[in-house]
């Protein structure tokens, strides 16, 4: 059974999911359709590309994505398909495609001219391009018959920590605050150890406010399982499941994460000072 994967900034009150979900339907009720998320800030390519990144992974091969944010139809922007890391991703050519595929390259990109003759009607890009799209492919159709091989894509750059060699220091900033009121920098581990490399310690600087470990997990916070309630509510700094440096409370939440008690937004600056 072929998997098509919604992402969206449509939110769940209105119709928008319902109508993109059942017109996948009409065309191919076999389908099997998944949420990743509805619930992306409007317009939010950085968000929805640290989302879509460590979700997709997870889906078999072969998987199409629809990515529907900041997709407003309009004749000068290109609606566009990447086939990428074996699955297939459709997206308006708005730079979202080059935030998730950052360190990838395509197998293809293709430009969808399926709608695009001068009396064809675009209404809502989701329903009216992306799902015919979507489901020609997985009933197994070319991608050459819904578009034109392109060479390149709208390219955005995802911000990228720097390390000042003169100062012994990392600057990163915030790019992602999860459900849980985690805050996720953009500071690899990769690059951390290589920035650190030689130094005896390190100091982790935000606000008003350091740390001066960083765990390999949240539960590793508690060092005595016998007395975690204890634990709750302790500043962490952890690397997570991206391999990427986040600030967290232990079991706190969106009201009393690291996000409200840290008071650090996105785009803020993360310091990691080494000694």
């Amino acid at each position: 059974m072929s998997i098509i994967t919604l992402t969206s900034d449509f939110g769940n009150l209105d119709y928008r999911v319902a109508a993109v979900k059942g017109k996948i339907l009409t065309l191919n009720p076999e389908v099997n359709i998944i949420d990743i998320t509805h619930d992306i800030q409007a317009f939010n390519l950085i968000q929805t590309s640290y989302i879509v990144r460590n979700a997709y992974k997870y889906f078999p091969k072969g998987t199409i994505h629809i990515l529907s944010v900041d997709s407003f139809y309009n004749r000068s922007r290109k609606n566009i398909l990447y086939k990428a890391d074996g699955s297939y991703f459709l997206a308006a050519d708005n730079g979202l495609l080059s935030l998730i595929f950052f360190d990838i390259k395509p197998e293809a990109i293709y430009e969808i001219t399926l709608n695009s003759r001068f009396d064809d009607i675009v209404n809502f890009t989701s329903t009216d391009v992306f799902v015919p799209v979507a489901v020609h492919l997985a009933n197994g159709g070319l991608p050459e018959v819904i578009g034109r091989k392109i060479h390149s894509a709208k390219q955005l750059l995802f911000p990228k920590p720097v390390f000042n060699e003169s100062e012994k220091m990392i600057i990163g900033e915030v790019t992602y605050i999860d459900n849980f009121g985690n805050i996720i920098s953009n500071i690899s581990k990769d690059f951390f150890e290589s920035s650190g490399k030689g130094n005896e310690g390190f100091t982790i600087k935000f606000r008003n406010l350091t740390l001066s470990k960083v765990f390999s997990s949240h539960t590793e916070v508690v060092s005595d399982w016998a007395r975690e309630t204890e634990f709750h509510g302790q500043s962490a700094a952890i690397f997570n499941d991206s391999q990427l440096l986040e600030l967290t409370i232990y079991k706190g939440s969106k009201k009393n994460g690291a996000k409200s008690l840290f008071g650090l937004n996105v785009g803020e600056n993360i310091y990691v000072e080494f000694m």
